[in-house]
């Protein structure tokens, strides 16, 4: 991701962290090397582990290769909304076989995206992501590993596809950005909500509002690297380092010391991800 910013500083260490989602590729990251650079940096600071994202085929077939090269990555596969067009059996076929990786501990992003639609070009439209949404549910369901979702402008679209499909096991948003009322409902269906640097925006009152709702047990955590830096470097490039700051912003909204939103987080990521049976 190319920025006229300067990367951030580094933040004081906060362990342990796990990064629930960034995108190591988008990171810059092309290899082995590149891979273990960036995770490095994560870990000189206290994250121990990420998972890194697949939005299209390439990128499926990318991170578990990435997981395979690093004992702190693992890797999640799935076509993004925006790219649900692009599902065809061959692709469903390529997916099925990555998500049965021991090391590919979820299917995502997966959802729905009302924002794009219109203003990206080759955007797929709302009916073409519901039917790849419900596919990768289904898979989540028959591979048993959680269900990441991607939710733009779309609470109602993303609430219709899961009551219409049953919600798996573990369901994890994304990135979360909703407000108090869609909180309330994914709290009250057991759902884990995943906060990025989005919450350390000055514009994001009614997240912050929402953020106060979600039990320690619910929560995670996230970068979305190399998007969404938190404040104050917003704009400037993000990467799974940067994890720290957003955690120390978030303890703020919550009114709980930073160590234990860390604690909290990371134990809900081993839970929902099943790490330690994946470690090495």
């Amino acid at each position: 991701m190319s920025s006229s910013r300067p990367a951030p500083p580094a933040p004081e260490p906060l362990t342990p962290l796990i990064d629930a989602h960034t995108h190591l590729d988008a990171c810059g990251a092309t290899d082995a090397a590149s891979v273990t650079a960036i995770v490095d940096r994560a870990a000189a600071v206290g994250v121990q582990a990420v998972v890194t994202i697949a939005d299209d085929l390439e990128s499926a077939r990318w991170v578990t290769e990435a997981a395979d090269a690093d004992s702190r990555v693992y890797a999640a596969v799935a076509l993004h909304p925006t790219r649900a067009d692009a599902l065809t059996d061959d692709a469903k076929a390529v997916i099925e076989r990555l998500a049965g990786h021991p090391r590919v501990v979820a299917i995502g992003e997966t959802g729905m995206d009302m924002y794009w639609p219109g203003k990206l070009d080759g955007c797929a439209e709302p009916a073409a992501q519901r039917d790849a949404f419900a596919w990768h549910i289904d898979l989540a369901k028959r591979t048993g590993k959680p269900l990441m979702i991607h939710n733009r402008d779309a609470d109602k679209e993303v609430l219709d596809v899961l009551a219409a499909e049953g919600a798996p096991e573990t369901v994890i948003f994304h990135c979360f950005s909703s407000d108090a009322a869609m909180a309330r409902t994914c709290v009250a269906n057991g759902w884990l909500l995943s906060l990025s640097g989005t919450v350390s925006f000055r514009n994001a009152k009614a997240l912050r509002e929402a953020a106060r709702l979600i039990p320690a047990d619910q929560l995670l955590v996230e970068t979305d690297a190399p998007f969404l830096t938190p404040h104050p470097y917003r704009g400037a490039p993000n990467e799974p380092y940067c994890l720290p700051y957003t955690v120390r912003a978030l303890a703020e909204v919550v009114e709980r010391p930073a160590e234990d939103v860390a604690q909290a987080s990371t134990a809900t990521a081993l839970r929902a991800y099943g790490l330690e049976s994946c470690r090495p």
